[in-house]
């Protein structure tokens, strides 16, 4: 493993039984039945097989700058859909998806559950896995280097995509995630495949928030269930107070693809929380117009900050808006104590989401502690560019571990 990653280095810069029977009064000569618990219902819904692809033809994906990703091809790798039963943020019971890759060897593999990053739309979620979607690239990948790749959907995308999709929701992303490794490990155990137990986590922007979420779950939850290895987390807001506090009362770029995503936080806040805000509580004309139009596509073309009221920035700012507030103190992760060995990676230049977001997680996790956690601040990098390190950083991180 060590080698591949040389390699791409080199090519890139890329249950004690229960069940005391009692025994019946002698006259009777009957032993009474002896208790029986009832199987903890499978998470696993159904499996579909989507395709099986040669090293060959995964090597033909690769041209241009990421040709050198054939040098890490190594299995041919079978690929399924999963759906699974988890909860939607509002308690209720919801099946959701995901893809499994499976690499065609018969020796011992270890599990990696990948958390993907912000999606332009419901074709890019993994279960259809489509050409644009994260794990037809890098995780089918990892998967021909031998890793099992798990990756989640998410609710809102996939079989669940007639819900609104809880972005930056950590409760949600997390119980997702561990669902869909819960029901990845039925699978494997179903199609006897050689799994060694270890289980890697990784994840970039929102897929960076969600791996951090999904292993405090695991830590904290789980840790019956799954033993964690190794988890990377790339440019997640993990600090979303800090991050909220930034964008509402500093002036930022303007672009309006990054306000989209700020305004798709906001919304699902708002809505999640029971808030239920008119637009024009958050935001001034032309603005609110826009939003109450085309809710999270609205077109912001300013500083996201100028396109708020007074009133909702003053109440921001001073805590007096304690719903909002509290609604968005619910989803920061970054101050506790994580014991898996953990890197978090993340561009200083990243001007979508802050590199203090980073900064942040690793030093409240420092105070408490912590001390498998390493910062890897990428410098000069941006949100975009700063992918292919952490990739590569992932990689070799992960191949260490490797037993």
């Amino acid at each position: 493993m060590l080698s591949t990653i040389f390699m791409l280095k080199t090519a890139l810069l890329t249950t004690a039984l229960l069940g005391l029977t009692a025994l019946a009064p002698t006259a009777c000569r009957q032993a009474a039945p002896a208790d029986v618990t009832a199987p903890k219902p499978r998470t696993i819904v159904d499996a579909t097989l989507l395709g099986t692809y040669t090293p060959d033809q995964l090597r033909s994906r690769y041209t241009g700058v990421s040709s050198a990703l054939r040098l890490l091809t190594r299995y041919g790798i079978q690929v399924y859909k999963l759906t699974y039963r988890t909860t939607n943020t509002d308690g209720t019971a919801i099946v959701a998806s995901g893809a499994v890759l499976v690499p065609d060897t018969d020796g011992p593999v270890s599990l990696l559950s990948m958390q993907h990053g912000t999606l332009g739309g419901d074709d890019q979620a993994p279960s259809y896995y489509r050409s644009s979607s994260e794990v037809y690239s890098f995780g089918s990948v990892f998967a021909s280097t031998g890793y099992i790749v798990a990756a989640p959907d998410y609710i809102g995308y996939g079989a669940s995509n007639k819900v609104p999709h809880p972005y930056q929701h950590n409760q949600s992303l997390a119980s997702a995630s561990l669902d869909m490794l819960r029901a990845t490990k039925e699978f494997l155990a179903d199609k006897q495949v050689n799994w060694n137990k270890q289980l890697y986590i990784a994840g970039y922007s929102e897929g960076g928030y969600a791996t951090i979420a999904l292993q405090k779950k695991i830590e904290e939850a789980a840790a019956d269930e799954f033993t964690l290895t190794a988890s990377s987390a790339g440019a997640g807001a993990y600090d979303e107070p800090a991050f909220m506090r930034h964008i509402v009362n500093t002036k930022t770029h303007g672009n309006t693809d990054f306000n989209r995503l700020y305004l798709w936080v906001l919304l699902t806040y708002d809505r999640i929380y029971g808030l239920n805000r008119p637009a024009s509580y958050y935001f001034k004309e032309p603005y609110a117009s826009r939003v109450k139009a085309d809710g999270r596509y609205a077109q912001l073309n300013a500083s996201f900050n100028e396109t708020l009221t007074d009133t909702f920035r003053k109440a921001v700012a001073d805590g007096t808006d304690a719903a909002f507030v509290k609604a968005v103190q619910d989803n920061a992760i970054y101050d506790w104590k994580p014991v898996t060995p953990t890197r978090l990676y993340h561009g200083d230049a990243d001007n979508t989401v802050f590199y203090f977001n980073t900064q942040n997680a690793y030093e409240a996790m420092q105070r408490r502690g912590a001390t498998n956690v390493a910062l890897y601040r990428l410098k000069g990098r941006n949100h975009y560019t700063g992918i292919l390190d952490f990739v590569l950083g992932t990689f070799e991180f992960f191949g260490a571990k490797q037993v």
